[in-house]
């Protein structure tokens, strides 16, 4: 499929969404964006079912507040199942649902893109930024050679 092909299925799927699912849709797509949804949805998805603490000590840098609301956003959109199992002193434990293993399943293809194509961002990146500098450099030298506004 070329890439005019992809757009024209893109502009169709768009326009079949009623204005409630749109709104959904970029909903649940936040968590395709979003570094601890993704990092919760892999996690699970490779270890299987965890524990909160578990869940926190394998995602380096998560706070226990972002992990929780990340989780329970997780589970309200259906794609993180909690089990708790009403015991003292409490367990609960987290695993991906059918629609998570399915979400992990469709970020695959775009993961392998970013990495095949991270030489291709590293060169973008680095002429833009000694564009940037060059632009920089030339603003503060015509800033020095206004005369002052009194």
């Amino acid at each position: 499929m070329d890439n005019d092909e992809i757009i024209r299925q893109s502009q169709a799927v768009c326009a079949a969404l009623s204005a409630e699912d749109d709104g959904l849709k970029r909903e649940v797509l936040s968590h395709a964006g979003n570094r601890w949804s993704l990092g919760i949805v892999h996690t699970l998805g490779v270890a299987g079912r965890l524990r909160h603490a578990e869940i926190a000590r394998r995602m380096n840098g998560v706070t226990q507040r972002m992990l929780t609301r990340s989780l329970r956003q997780l589970e309200r959109d259906g794609l993180v199942l909690r089990h708790d199992y009403a015991e003292v002193p409490p367990r609960v434990e987290y695993e991906l649902s059918a629609l998570g293993r399915g979400l992990l399943a469709q970020m695959i293809p775009l993961w392998m893109w970013v990495v095949d194509n991270a030489e291709g961002f590293r060169a973008a990146r680095q002429r833009y930024d000694a564009r940037r500098a060059i632009e920089l450099k030339h603003a503060f030298r015509a800033s020095e050679h206004r005369p002052p506004t009194d």
